[in-house]
């Protein structure tokens, strides 16, 4: 199951939960206040496992670095 990140936006408390595929479209409580009114946020590690490969800093790995 993956791991989910929302923030409470009733006390503001940020926490994780792992969530079901089947169960995306639903908001768990807020562990802190019970609250119901949760939104889920964006990850990090989500947005930065879509860099393109351009951006990846391999040793040797540009052609220029081949040939010296």
């Amino acid at each position: 199951m993956p791991l989910y990140e929302y923030v409470c936006n009733e006390c503001g408390q940020p926490f994780e939960k792992m969530m079901r595929f089947s169960e995306l479209n639903q908001s768990p409580n807020c562990p802190t206040c019970a609250g119901t009114n949760t939104r889920k946020q964006i990850s990090l590690f989500a947005s930065s496992s879509s860099s393109s490969p351009s951006t990846s800093s391999g040793c040797g790995s540009s052609p220029t670095n081949r040939f010296r």
